[in-house]
């Protein structure tokens, strides 16, 4: 009964996919989601920039109180008011601040889009690195269960006295060190584990193996980081003319109605008013400041510049990467095929080398060599496949594409 329940327990796992995991990641990941909050901050800030050219209306209610009024004085004064206030003209400030939020915006957009493609590379190198390290796991314990065999079989030799106690040695040596290496890979595959599950916001049973796209080579697209700084250059230089409009005439409209109540009054003053209406329009203009805005100006231009570089050595950086990831995906297609060779004749090998052993013509030192050839193999056979699908994944990715789509 219990080695049925054993048997049906990986009906119960669920094995999920690279997708999946990435689809998860996006809607889970902390850093994903401060960057959502950031780009929601933005928007923010663009339509507060927008509601900055409509007018502006308070409300607002003030009393006064004069001690020891003359004849001519009330000692007590209310006053409740409204204002309207509206900018006509103000030199292009708001116009120019408005485009600086919106750039903003957009420069903001591509980092959180950029971020969610870098997360995905990592997630997706975790992923193949868990796999790979997986098909080491096991050839590391059929080259164990192989070991433990033939150690029981030299064990009962030995103790016919047909075998030497060199021969148990050797191979009890080897045993444990086949013991040392999967417990050190066991490690490194919890590590590996507990590292993608942070990256993605829960914990993973186990993986389902996914292949991406073969590729033969794809057109450049500039990745969402240089887009943003891009958008960021776009901005300062906004920024920029907002500190030149400063220089520019600002013309205003204001209109105050107040509405006044007194306390105690005298028929000596016969000039209270029970309401006022006040219609100004102004017109301001910065004739100097010792340059301070245009330095200011010239600072922010100086920055653009500065990040106008950045631009250049990105663009001509990730050209470079693509090429180099190409150039990485058709190696490891040739180290694929030397892979499977090398596993068909080391296990061809193997086979008739084992055979030999049992029939006592090699020795425990040939057959472990054989055997460490054969496990060797096909760990190296198993990993090049799992890296190539990584090379697939940093080429999409310096590529420009978004990875998510490239996956079968």
């Amino acid at each position: 009964m219990k080695k049925a329940l054993f048997l049906l327990l990986p009906m119960f796992i669920h094995a999920e996919s690279l997708k999946d995991i990435l689809e998860f990641a996006y809607q889970n990941n902390s850093i994903l989601e401060s960057k959502k909050y950031i780009k929601n901050a933005k928007e923010s800030e663009v339509a507060s920039k927008q509601n900055a050219y409509y007018p502006k209306i308070d409300i607002g209610a003030s009393y006064k109180n004069i001690s020891d009024a003359s004849l001519f004085q009330i000692e007590d004064t209310y006053a409740l008011y409204g204002k309207f206030e509206v900018d006509i003209y103000d030199g292009g400030v708001k116009s120019a601040l408005h485009e600086k939020a919106k750039n903003e915006l957009l420069s903001t957009t591509h980092d959180e889009l950029f971020t969610k493609e870098t997360l995905s590379l990592e997630i997706t190198k975790g992923f193949y690195t868990i796999l790979s390290l997986e098909a080491r796991m096991k050839a590391k314990l059929d080259a164990k269960a192989s070991l433990a065999k033939q150690l029981e079989r030299v064990e009962q030799f030995y103790q016919a006295r047909l075998a030497t106690q060199d021969s148990v040695e050797r191979l009890q040596a080897a045993y444990d060190k086949e013991i040392y290496e999967i417990e050190s890979l066991n490690f490194e595959m919890i590590s590996a584990k507990k590292y993608l599950e942070l990256q993605v916001g829960k914990s993973i049973d186990a993986l389902e193996l996914s292949n991406f796209k073969d590729v033969n080579s794809l057109e450049y697209e500039q990745s969402d980081s240089i887009k943003s700084l891009s958008y960021q250059e776009i901005a300062i230089k906004r920024g920029a003319e907002a500190q030149d409009a400063i220089y520019y005439p600002s013309i205003k409209l204001e209109d105050i109605y107040t509405k006044y109540e007194y306390g105690t009054t005298t028929p000596n003053n016969p000039l209270e008013i029970d309401k006022q209406n006040v219609a100004m329009i102004s017109l301001n203009m910065t004739i100097y400041d010792n340059s301070v805005a245009s330095k200011a100006k010239e600072a922010l231009v100086l920055n653009a510049k500065a990040i106008n570089e950045q631009i250049k050595y990105r663009t001509n950086e990730q050209k470079t990467e693509q090429k180099i990831a190409l150039q990485r995906v058709k190696s490891q297609k040739l180290k694929i095929k030397s892979a499977k060779s090398s596993l068909v004749a080391s296990s061809s090998a193997f086979v008739t080398i084992e055979e030999k052993y049992r029939a006592r013509i090699v020795d425990n030192v040939t057959y472990l060599d054989a055997l460490s050839a054969k496990t060797e193999a096909m760990a190296t056979y198993e990993s090049s496949l799992y890296e190539l699908q990584i090379a697939y994944a940093i080429y999409y990715f310096y590529s420009g594409k978004k990875l998510e789509e490239f996956i079968e």
